[in-house]
């Protein structure tokens, strides 16, 4: 019996380890968003559409293929993630959005938002796990721990608003 609810609380705390950090306080963003996303790995590229708007009391975010394809929807309803449809889990979508909101958290929500998080000059990190390198606003890079390399820029609705 003692083994069982050790290793019970085990895969618990391994659940909990796997999932992407989410902000402490819900920052105040600038919505609907559309961005585009480029995915480098290992010298292949990725670009998808990512679209974030507000839904009631949570974010919805759209992942698609340039054809219009859904390859990830989730919600972030307060501190969980949840399913928005009928496309299976995927954790490395779910990763990117945890990452991207951090990227997106203006700076005067960062420390309340994220309490160890860091910046320097224009470099924004959470310890080794991600990595954001900005340049103009909505244009940045994230790297994530996992040697995924994203390159982040507004579709052009976005800049000439």
């Amino acid at each position: 019996m003692l083994r069982t609810l050790m290793l019970a609380a085990l895969l618990l705390l391994a659940g909990c380890a796997g999932r992407p950090p989410l902000p402490e306080a819900a920052p105040r963003l600038q919505l609907p968003l559309q961005l585009h996303i480029q995915r480098i790995q290992e010298g292949q590229r990725e670009d998808w559409l990512l679209v974030v708007q507000q839904e009631g009391d949570a974010l919805r975010w759209s992942l698609l293929d340039f054809l219009g394809i859904p390859q990830a929807r989730q919600k972030l309803i307060g501190h969980r993630w949840e399913a928005d449809g009928l496309l299976p889990p995927n954790p490395a979508a779910r990763e990117l959005f945890a990452a991207l909101l951090f990227a997106l958290t203006p700076d005067d929500q960062l420390l309340a938002s994220y309490p160890k998080a860091q910046r320097a000059g224009t470099v924004r990190s959470l310890g080794t796990r991600w990595s954001v390198n900005y340049g103009q606003p909505l244009y940045f890079s994230l790297n994530l721990k996992q040697g995924l390399h994203y390159m982040v820029s507004p579709l052009p609705a976005e800049i000439t608003e």
